[in-house]
């Protein structure tokens, strides 16, 4: 049986890179997209490798809507038919107030967090819909449970974008519920990642676990195995629907 092939934006570190591992293990060819770290998303490659998978390294900026179209060029011509699409690119700014945010670092965070969504998403249902000739397929969504807390006094334009991440989800699903594919969305909070490290505070997760009910923080293998399952046939009746993976806050 032909192996099916997925797309993880993101995918050379944190969440992204542990979706590629359990992907490759549950069967799919995986590619995995990076942006800068060419290093982090070569060892992933190599790990999935050297386990008896196949994964293949693909540089692009996805808030580029020409390196998008080839990015999926790309997998066409190098892994075949497209099943699954996970849109995990995220970026985070400098904890701040709103009126300290300026038009650049806006325009990066919507540009990287939802519009790489909406462009992505297009060319992975120009390829799946039936009613363009597709298999069909799923696409999981990372958004954030930021989009319901709004993040003041750290990031509220991060939470927006993740809020329209959200509404995204909720459109897009409707949208080609009857043409194959399926749209879906996990929101994540206190993992262990480096986005954190970006915010200005790495040790964010360690400050604040003692106000999650769990008591602790996540790890990336956790959200992994939701998008593994949202992706998956188990969840064939699920569309615009989200998992919150937060240790119950």
């Amino acid at each position: 049986m032909k192996q099916k092939t997925i797309l993880i934006t993101g995918g050379s570190r944190g969440i992204g890179a542990a979706t590629a591992v359990l992907a490759a293990a549950r069967g799919y060819q995986v590619g995995i997209n990076y942006l800068e770290n060419e290093i982090a998303a070569e060892r992933t490659v190599a790990f999935i490798k050297r386990n008896g998978g196949r994964a293949e390294a693909f540089a692009a900026d996805v808030s580029s809507e020409k390196e998008v179209v080839a990015l999926f060029e790309s997998i066409d011509s190098r892994m075949g038919y497209l099943h699954a699409l996970v849109n995990n690119v995220g970026i985070l700014e400098p904890q701040m107030r709103v009126e300290a945010m300026g038009g650049e670092r806006l325009q990066r965070i919507f540009y990287h967090n939802v519009i790489s969504c909406f462009m992505c998403s297009r060319e992975a249902i120009r390829r799946m819909s039936t009613k363009r000739g597709g298999a069909g397929g799923a696409i999981v969504n990372v958004s954030s449970i930021a989009a319901r807390t709004g993040a003041p006094g750290e990031y509220v334009d991060y939470a927006a974008s993740k809020g329209a991440v959200d509404t995204f989800t909720l459109g897009l699903a409707k949208e080609v519920a009857d043409e194959g594919v399926r749209v879906n969305g996990v929101r994540p909070a206190f993992i262990y990642t480096d986005i954190h490290a970006s915010g200005g505070e790495p040790d964010r997760v360690d400050r604040i676990r003692e106000s999650i009910p769990m008591k602790r923080g996540g790890k990336p293998e956790e959200v992994a195995q939701a998008i593994l399952w949202l992706l998956s046939g188990e969840a064939s009746y699920s569309t615009g629907t989200f998992i919150d993976i937060t240790g119950g806050r």
